[in-house]
């Protein structure tokens, strides 16, 4: 296996698309046409034990932009439900016992056919949850690393580690499966968080229940297919869409379950931790689980900063897929001598915004659904009565948009937050951003871990004590110096937070495994 390892190329992050060169720009857009032509108005089966099945009736997937019907997914029964766990676990029996070698070849292949689809993947993906070209592109490729991260991964893994020796006994320390691993994925990142979950799981010799988010079922059916054409074995791999009375809290609580691996809403994180921690009649283990929840990912920007880095840096990662993402900036904390200058820059920047269709590769398409649109609206009308706003937080036309739909919200500034006011405590999930001004530069840094969440954070400063300080003092998982809180790119970046951000399992990095593992030490006397 080391053998294999060391010959691996060096890993290297996938590149991204170039959409401002008109042949890929073409491309793409005919991969939008490509995708409709090959899904649209379809209806997708469960998988169950390597079987095609149908279930209690469907659910419409429809594109936020415009509210186009798209295509069309089975609504999962309890006793396919109970069929599933079953089925995984039975595979998990010869799974768990598989060559590490072939887990990662069938890894490294799924990279090259993720690599040869990754413009109708982002088609597809743009068309169920509203990402532009950049977004869905960043998310596939980001696939395509999480393939090759775990093939390595696996191979580490699978070498156990060293003890310190005895004179009589020989000892090992190895690390085994669990079980069957629950993969509860939102609509977001319908991808690359799916996909990093159920390679952790599989990597470390588990099998999947694998429930995507309903609005983005397409995108993983679709990754799942990829893993079974690069030879994963089929029953490997359970594949459920439907409703949360079925699929919810009787997936969580079910005896068989081994492992709940969510990402999701802190709401729904915290009912899974606490419905995960009962044990069940005949359940002989205490379940495994994996929370990872929102944020309220603040920037900071001293005196000092480049004010024009960090302007460029918060409007991208405010307003990057309308801020529908746990990592994305929803706080600005500047220091007052800059506060000001600060602030006509980000809001500058942000009326230059072009909205309109995603498929069109607008800067700002929809939120999700007319639900999250009505939610966050509400922050913003509650918001003009706390604090300033600077822009947004109107009606909005959306331009090139033809029949685009209700879930368009203006991208919206308020300056002057305080700091127990919801706009700066509450994730919004939306493209809403809340300033506030600090004293200094700690008291700014004060303000920045005045929250439940500890996610990603952001600190603008040339002044090298300063950033040794907020190394050291700023509360969250993944802290960026001089660059945006957003765009963590898998086995660089490991991806997971503090406080009510998660369980902080830093999906990407070299330590996710050990969370789908449980460890053995076997000891023989000489």
């Amino acid at each position: 296996m080391s053998t294999l390892l060391d010959g691996l190329l060096p890993f290297q992050h996938e590149p991204y698309f170039d959409f401002a060169d008109p042949a890929v720009a073409e491309a793409q857009t005919a991969a939008y046409a490509q995708a409709r032509q090959k899904y649209a108005g379809q209806t997708f089966p469960l998988l169950v034990g390597g079987q095609q099945v149908k279930g209690d009736g469907t659910l419409t997937v429809t594109n936020p932009a415009t509210g186009e019907q798209l295509w069309h997914f089975q609504n999962a029964t309890a006793a396919q439900l109970d069929e599933a766990v079953r089925a995984a676990n039975e595979a998990f029996q010869s799974w768990r016992f598989s060559d590490p070698l072939q887990r990662a070849s069938i890894f490294l292949r799924a990279a090259q056919l993720l690599r040869s689809r990754r413009m109708e993947l982002n088609a597809v993906m743009s068309l169920e949850n509203g990402k532009n070209w950049a977004e869905a592109d960043g998310e596939i490729a980001e696939c395509v690393d999480h393939c090759e991260v775990f093939a390595r991964e696996t191979l580490k893994w699978a070498q156990g580690k060293p003890v310190y020796p005895m004179p009589d006994e020989h000892v090992t320390t190895v690390y085994e499966p669990l079980g069957a691993v629950a993969v509860i994925s939102p609509w977001n990142y319908p991808s690359a968080i799916p996909l990093g979950m159920a390679l952790g799981a599989l990597a470390a010799g588990n099998t999947v229940i694998w429930k995507p988010a309903s609005e983005t079922p397409l995108s993983s059916w679709l990754l799942i297919r990829l893993l079974f054409e690069a030879g994963l074995p089929r029953d490997c791999v359970q594949f459920l869409t439907g409703s949360d009375d079925v699929l919810g809290d009787p997936l969580v609580d079910h005896k068989d379950v081994r492992m709940v691996a969510f990402t999701g809403s802190r709401e729904i994180g915290c009912r899974i931790y606490e419905r995960a921690a009962k044990v069940q009649p005949g359940q002989k283990f205490l379940k495994r689980v994996i929370a990872e929840m929102g944020g309220k990912d603040p920037t900071v920007v001293c005196a000092d900063a480049d004010l024009d880095a960090a302007a460029a840096g918060i409007v991208a990662s405010t307003f990057g897929y309308s801020g529908q993402k746990c990592s994305a900036c929803s706080r600005v904390i500047a220091e007052a001598s800059v506060y000001d200058t600060l602030l006509e820059k980000v809001k500058t920047l942000t009326e230059a915004l072009k909205v309109g269709l995603p498929e069109h590769n607008a800067a700002v398409g929809p939120v999700i659904h007319q639900g999250s649109a009505n939610r966050i609206r509400q922050y913003i009308e509650n918001g003009k009565g706390t604090a300033r706003l600077v822009c947004g937080g109107g009606e909005m036309e959306v331009a090139d948009s033809g029949e685009a739909s209700a879930n368009y919200i203006q991208p919206t500034i308020f300056a002057d937050v305080d700091a127990k006011d919801p706009l700066f405590q509450e994730e919004i999930f939306g493209p809403v951003l809340a300033f506030a001004k600090a004293d200094d530069w700690r008291h700014a840094i004060d303000l920045a871990n005045d929250s439940d969440y500890g996610l990603t954070a952001a600190f603008y400063s040339r002044d090298p004590h300063k950033l040794t300080e907020a190394r050291r003092l700023m509360h969250v998982g993944n802290l960026y110096l001089n660059r945006k809180c957003t765009g963590a790119l898998s086995g660089s970046h490991s991806f997971g937070g503090y406080g009510m951000s998660g369980t902080n399992a830093k999906v990407g990095g070299p330590d996710y495994l050990f969370w789908f593992l449980q460890t053995k030490t076997v000891a023989q006397k000489y």
